[in-house]
């Protein structure tokens, strides 16, 4: 293990470490939301609104953390979220995340803006799920669900919260493009930092060439690098669920609605034939101003019951917040940000030393809570406290 890797005691570390790693535009890239920030805020916030009740007392020497969801069992409540072009933040990104959560025994999504083809990552761990980001027309959405079903993948995530692009000032202001445009100032950022630069970029270009979109369709897409390339950011609003009923018809595997904020829409995901719901609003990098998916996780639930299992993403950092998500609904949940920063700086190595550390936390809290288990764990473990109480 790596002294920077010793030094991590938190998920939050990663992230020192890998702003000192990565270029300032991918930094950035990772660490900001939409316009003023707001959503991201609210996320983290959420989790401050409730603090525990805990039960003393109990004997809680053969406690475990291990969950069943959607009929596989994992060793703990928690997986990782899909974050896209991870291979240009860490060296193979997605074959080192996929690697790290099959031997960590949680789950791994993989996001459709990624940068190595997706059979090539579930060859590298078969039980991925994939992310997709829904091509416009039919016949393409059709043709990518089939390739990814053509690579033995079991669980396909379609992302919903995309109607249009979001506005990300902070990207512009950082200098991050996609693809990214070589120029003097990507140079200069290249240079005052070496290490990325010959341990990831450079490796990468000779070991593999030059990085392009490879997930988006069915078709190869842009490279990362490029002067005049355009990405394929094709129009989205019309998109309903007619185009998911339509993937239900088609997938044959299990299917999994992510971007949901609304019970109502969680109803509609449940009737065309979504065996799960991720309650989350992309991280903050959507819509600004959203409301945090753990206020909303309650009602979610409620609307659902037990038809169909419902996860959660956004601002998980430590096991106290996963298990106030559990507590308030949540059969599970997902970490992104953190994980990635883990890859940035250790490759697979970092990544299971950041769900190590989540696990462990995850154990701790069980016991100090004064349970045995998740299925333990529910509204009454917990009470709202401070203003931002909901």
């Amino acid at each position: 293990m790596t002294r920077s890797l010793k030094r991590c005691l938190a998920l939050d570390d990663f992230e020192h470490f890998a702003r000192r790693r990565l270029p300032h535009p991918l930094f950035e890239y990772i660490r900001g939301g939409s316009e003023t920030g707001a959503t991201l805020r609210n996320n983290a916030g959420a989790f401050q609104a409730w603090g525990f009740l805990p039960r003393v007392m109990h004997n809680v020497a053969h406690r475990s953390t291990a969950t069943s969801l959607l009929g596989d069992g994992f060793t703990a409540p928690f997986g990782i979220a899909p974050m896209g072009i991870s291979a240009l933040m860490a060296y193979r990104g997605d074959i080192a995340l996929a690697q790290a959560a099959k031997d960590a025994g949680i789950p791994m999504i993989m996001s459709g803006s990624s940068l190595i083809p997706l059979e090539d990552v579930a060859a590298a761990n078969p039980h991925i799920w994939f992310q997709a980001y829904l091509p416009g027309e039919p016949e393409r959405i059709l043709a990518l669900v089939d390739r990814v079903a053509a690579a033995g993948i079991g669980t396909l995530v379609v992302t919903v919260d995309t109607a249009a692009l979001a506005n990300r000032e902070h990207n512009i202001r950082a200098g991050f493009t996609t693809p990214l445009r070589p120029g003097p100032r990507l140079a200069l950022q290249g240079a005052l930092h070496p290490v990325w630069s010959v341990g990831t970029l450079l490796r990468t270009l000779l070991r593999h060439g030059l990085p392009h979109f490879e997930n988006s369709f069915v078709e190869r897409g842009a490279p990362i690098l490029s002067r005049n390339v355009m990405r394929d950011f094709r129009m989205k609003g019309h998109l309903d669920w007619s185009h998911i009923a339509l993937i239900r018809d088609r997938w044959r595997g299990k299917l999994i609605i992510k971007g949901v904020t609304r019970p109502e829409d969680a109803e509609d995901a449940v009737k065309v034939g979504a065996e799960g719901i991720i309650v989350s609003n992309h991280g903050g990098r959507q819509l600004d101003g959203t409301i945090a998916p753990l206020q909303v996780l309650p009602d979610v639930r409620s609307a659902v019951g037990k038809r169909a299992a419902v996860m959660l993403d956004g601002s998980v950092r430590r096991g106290s917040d996963v298990l106030k998500a559990i507590a308030l609904g949540a059969d599970f949940v997902f970490v992104g940000r953190p994980f990635l920063y883990a890859a940035t700086i250790g490759g697979k190595a970092g990544v299971t030393r950041a769900a190590e550390i989540l696990h462990s936390e995850v154990d701790r809290n069980i016991a100090l809570l004064g349970v045995n288990n998740v299925e333990e764990i529910g509204p009454h473990v917990l009470a709202r406290v401070g203003a931002g109480a909901v």
